[in-house]
């Protein structure tokens, strides 16, 4: 936008301030960037100020490296959900061709990433909640369907899977009243709520699972460190193999499960 309207740029940040917004001037600059007027800036602030976040008011989140397309009430990819697409990437350039899911996908960025990185795989991706859907047709272009967990997917993938992603909701259902405001008021419910301990969500994939994944594919889930110890008692239940992964830096831990190769 151009410098005269540094006077309303200024008062952005004056009422992001005030209304809590540690980063006021960055989110400033990125409103700005994205308004296309005076009054477009003045609605951005107006939004971002009640406590939408950020993400949703611009339509965009930037995430590893490539720019999602958001919609108001879509779920925000998260900066340690990096770990995933990491770990999944590694993967996927083992196998050319490869059959990737991206399961309760959300905006698509999970499945997005891993097919910027490794372009020759075929992705699928699904969600139940039909804005989220339309949010990852928009990124994804193809292959985004409706519906809860596998129900939503074309039979002819069962069995065939390389790489089955599930960022499935695991916060603690008595743990939503005290997350962040941006989280509760302005993402899905069922995007969030796991249940009593967060993993119901994580049994029924992984219960599931090894009838999707071919030999040797493998389902890798975003969960909680003090989750660990029953989500891989979970994986063992299924007849799957469990590991592990951290990384300190993103404050992320990983679970994977592997299908045998018999």
């Amino acid at each position: 936008m151009s410098s005269v309207l540094r006077p309303e740029l200024a008062e952005a940040v004056t009422r992001l301030r005030a209304a809590g917004c540690v980063f006021a001037e960055e989110e400033a600059a990125v409103l700005d960037e994205a308004a296309t007027s005076v009054a477009e800036l003045a609605e951005l602030v107006r939004r971002r100020a009640e406590g939408e976040p950020l993400e949703q008011v611009v339509g965009y989140a930037d995430f590893c490296g490539i720019r999602v397309r958001l919609r108001p009430g879509v779920f925000v990819p998260r900066l340690r959900s990096e770990l995933l697409v990491r770990l999944a990437t590694t993967q996927a350039a083992t196998a050319a061709g490869g059959i990737v899911v991206d399961l309760c996908c959300g905006s698509g960025a999970l499945g997005l990433a891993v097919r910027t990185a490794t372009p020759q795989i075929e992705l699928h991706a699904a969600d139940s909640d039909p804005v989220a859907v339309a949010c990852a047709g928009e990124n994804l272009g193809s292959n985004v369907y409706r519906g809860d967990l596998f129900e939503a997917l074309p039979g002819e993938l069962r069995g065939r899977v390389g790489i089955l992603l599930a960022n499935v909701p695991y916060v603690a259902t008595r743990h939503i009243p005290f997350l962040p405001a941006e989280a509760r008021l302005h993402e899905p419910h069922t995007a969030l709520d796991g249940g009593p301990d967060g993993l119901d969500v994580f049994r029924a994939v992984v219960g599931a699972a090894a009838e999707w994944l071919g030999p040797g594919g493998v389902l890798l889930s975003e969960l909680t460190e003090d989750q660990i110890g029953p989500a891989v008692a979970a994986v063992r239940a299924a007849g799957l193999d469990p590991a592990t992964h951290t990384d300190e830096e993103l404050a992320a831990t990983v679970v994977t499960a592997t299908r045998g190769r018999r």
